[in-house]
């Protein structure tokens, strides 16, 4: 049976299958969606806020609510979308601001701009550069010398463990 679910602030609608996952809803309309982690819940790259209808998709999982506990952004109607599966009608959810940064080199195209939207680390959501600031050199060299840019490292240590 199709259900409907519809995105905010873009004010669209879509169609998904009862028991679909919220991430095809995502791609379906052509979102640039990192998902970064292949839609295993470990990453932020499909955070979203569910505004209403809540009660109409599956309930979260440990590992959804792993993952949650260290996305900055995080907020009481916060799910992953790769986990959240649509079971019911009047889904509707926001996308949150900002643009997954999945390497330094996506941050190092920037140099000299202002960025457009926040850019978000991909596991925990935390703002690297906000919304309006000039990206600098020396703002990609202060991010080299963290682990923020890990990720994969993240990913094959999270699945073996």
């Amino acid at each position: 049976m199709v259900k409907t679910v519809r995105l905010e602030p873009i004010a669209q609608e879509s169609s998904i299958q009862t028991n679909g996952n919220l991430l095809s809803v995502l791609l379906n309309k052509d979102l640039d969606v990192l998902k970064e982690c292949g839609g295993r819940g470990m990453c932020a790259t499909c955070h979203i806020y569910v505004k209403d209808g809540a009660d109409a998709l599956t309930p979260i999982n440990r590992r959804e609510q792993r993952t949650l506990e260290v996305i900055t952004s995080c907020k009481p109607n916060s799910r992953l979308a790769c986990q959240a599966r649509v079971m019911g009608e009047g889904v509707v959810v926001e996308l949150p601001p900002g643009m997954y940064v999945n390497s330094l080199q996506d941050i190092e195209a920037l140099i000299g701009r202002r960025a457009e939207s926040n850019l978000l680390h991909p596991i925990t959501g935390a703002v690297l550069v906000e919304e309006g600031k000039l990206i600098t050199r020396s703002m990609l060299k202060q991010l080299e010398n963290t682990d923020t840019f890990r990720v994969s490292e993240y990913y094959t240590q999270s699945s073996e463990a």
